[in-house]
């Protein structure tokens, strides 16, 4: 199926709850896979705005991810640092790997990455600089503290 993605919406919202929301809020994905209709793993043509991250650092139990940079210059943050990407600089996580990781735009300019994942069920995610957890069940994320009480606002 061919995809024009000027054609796809774009997604600004985030389901992160307060105060973790406000860091992501200038992030925008138009979700090339759903729109072609795939099940088993996730496409996203991702902008980030200056000043904005792609989530709150994080791992996955059960999920790859894979992100390729296709325009500006990004900062990645891992338990192994920091890295500037720049267009045509890929990098994986596999799942299981405590490897907690993220994109920052400390530029001036946007961002323009694909975001590539896939949709194993009964994932838990990591996030190991911020007090929250969360857990994928039946297609739906359950964001909690990390002593498992929700937040208020959810």
């Amino acid at each position: 199926m061919f995809i024009d993605p000027k054609l796809v919406p774009e997604v600004n919202t985030s389901n992160y709850p307060e105060p973790f929301k406000k860091l992501v809020a200038g992030r925008s994905k138009k979700k090339l896979g759903k729109f072609a209709q795939l099940k088993n793993f996730g496409v996203n043509l991702v902008t980030l705005e200056p000043g904005s991250w792609s989530s709150v650092r994080h791992w996955h139990s059960q999920q790859d991810e894979f992100i390729y940079i296709l325009e500006g210059e990004v900062t990645l943050v891992t338990d192994g640092g920091e890295a500037i990407l720049k267009p045509g600089d890929c990098a994986g996580f596999p799942r299981g790997e405590a490897n907690g990781h993220h994109l920052i735009n400390h530029s001036d300019s946007l961002v323009l990455y694909l975001e590539i994942g896939d949709r194993t069920g009964g994932d838990i995610v990591t996030y190991p600089d911020a007090d929250l957890a969360a857990k994928e069940s039946q297609g739906k994320w359950l964001f909690t503290h990390k002593d498992g009480t929700n937040y208020e606002n959810i």
